[in-house]
């Protein structure tokens, strides 16, 4: 009988061993909560009481007394900042890839942008030279004036034309 009961205390006692390894911390609502899963992010350091293999709370270090006639010492660092150091290098990091997403994001941007130029003024110099090949042939073209009548061309608007036909080309057809 004396065994049995000594396996049962062995198993109570292994049993409750998981309870060891909790997490307790005080929410922004500032209860106390206890869980096997680590607080959120947003939970800052100084509100985690207890943490897995870890026997008591955390104590914040204390700051030595200075002497007031001594020379002046630096101003002490807040404890939000060096207390939430990891919480500090995860955003830094979030930070950082949110940065570089965008500007990977803007350098698509602009390339889409210098495509699309590059795209339009392959088109503009198409145009050009057509429009160039189809005044040098010689053949009678018509244009619209300003009233909304047609047109045909003499000698001196087709020589505009033309001189403003090449300097599309000329602007556009760059390699």
């Amino acid at each position: 009988m004396k065994l049995y009961k000594l396996c049962l205390v062995a198993f109570a006692c292994a049993w409750s061993a998981g309870a060891m390894a909790q997490w307790q911390w005080i929410d922004k609502d500032g209860r106390k909560v206890f869980s096997d899963r680590p607080p959120p992010l947003e939970i800052p350091e100084k509100d985690i009481l207890r943490q897995p293999h870890q026997r008591i709370a955390p104590v914040a270090p204390v700051a030595p007394v200075a002497d007031t006639q001594s020379a002046p010492s630096p101003a002490p660092k807040p404890a939000a900042a060096s207390s939430a150091k990891g919480t500090d290098k995860l955003l830094e990091e979030r930070k950082a890839k949110a940065e570089a997403e965008a500007e990977a994001a803007k350098a698509a941007k602009d390339k889409a942008a210098q495509e699309k130029l590059a795209a339009d003024r392959a088109e503009n110099c198409t145009r050009a030279k057509q429009a160039k090949a189809s005044l040098d042939s010689g053949q009678l073209m018509k244009h619209t004036n300003a009233k909304g009548e047609q047109v045909f061309m003499d000698d001196a608007s087709r020589a505009v034309e033309r001189k403003r036909a090449q300097s599309v080309i000329d602007s556009d057809c760059k390699p």
